[in-house]
């Protein structure tokens, strides 16, 4: 499964960024999706998820108020809606896809999408 992620960019504190996920041509309806981020020399740590279905989700504690994940199947898209942003929201933020699994561990993801940039100023 391929994975765009895009909808990063330069945005002030306080700003806002709706990040999108889509798997072309192909159906992700079985499959878990994970935003994670990344700085540089820091490990990619995990963001939030969202099972296929869409009825459970979960955030790491300080998106959580901020952010919400959610997907549309039919467009094969999933999001990432980041509201109430701040410098230390500033990463490369990327997607991920995990066949009928769910969870915050990257090990449980089967496929990754390219980074796309989020720079938060003060």
């Amino acid at each position: 499964v391929q994975l765009q992620a895009s909808g990063g960019g330069l945005v002030q504190a306080g700003g806002s960024l709706r990040l999108s996920c889509v798997a072309p041509g192909r159906t992700i309806s079985t499959y878990a999706v994970g935003w994670f981020r990344q700085v540089p020399g820091k490990e990619r740590e995990f963001v939030a998820a969202i099972s296929w279905g869409g009825s459970t989700r979960d955030y790491t504690d300080s998106v959580k108020g901020r952010f919400t994940i959610f997907r549309d199947n039919a467009k094969n898209t999933a999001y990432l809606q980041m509201n109430s942003l701040k410098p230390e929201d500033t990463a490369a933020y990327y997607c991920a896809a995990a066949y009928l699994k769910f969870g915050s561990n990257r090990d449980v993801y089967d496929y990754w999408g390219q980074g796309t940039q989020v720079t938060v100023s003060s």
